[in-house]
């Protein structure tokens, strides 16, 4: 498992816009009721622009050419995990996260979202909220971040296409 000399693992995570400016939200199947954007882990040797599109084509079904780079966070951004999460086998190894966020506009249709690539889905239901909603729902150790790089962000939705 990838991480800094601080225990941070190297993250990306995505705002996946529509054309109405609204946002994909994902529900985690486990734990039950936590939704999120897309995100994971930067694997060895892999860009954070490759882990990107890795991740998105696994958590929600979307290949490269369904979705267009509108913008990037300028810096990392980290959170800490709380102690009681990090006592997951999978979560051991690191005290948080540094994540590099990317806005995408989506250029397909609903049904190219596809929650069920994986052997093991990430999530298990989607939709589409207005874009600071993320803010309201949000688990508490994730929205200072999410607020950083959602305000950061927000100037480039008007580089979203309309219908």
């Amino acid at each position: 498992m990838v991480r800094d000399a601080d225990r941070y693992r190297p993250n990306v995570a995505v705002i996946l816009a529509n054309r109405k400016a609204q946002v994909l939200l994902a529900r985690r199947s486990i734990p039950a009721d936590a939704w999120q954007f897309p995100q994971g882990g930067v694997g060895e040797g892999e860009s954070p622009e490759q882990a990107l599109y890795r991740e998105l084509l696994e958590e929600v079904g979307l290949q490269r050419h369904l979705v267009r780079r509108v913008a990037s966070t300028r810096c990392w951004r980290t959170y800490r995990i709380p102690a009681a999460l990090s006592q997951r086998p999978d979560l051991k190894a690191f005290i948080g996260q540094r994540q590099k966020w990317y806005l995408l506009e989506f250029l397909g249709t609903d049904e190219d979202v596809r929650l069920d690539r994986e052997a093991a889905p990430e999530f298990d239901a989607w939709q589409w909220v207005s874009y600071w909603y993320p803010l309201r729902t949000i688990v508490n150790f994730k929205r200072q971040v999410y607020a950083g790089a959602m305000k950061e962000l927000a100037p480039h939705l008007v580089n979203i296409h309309s219908c």
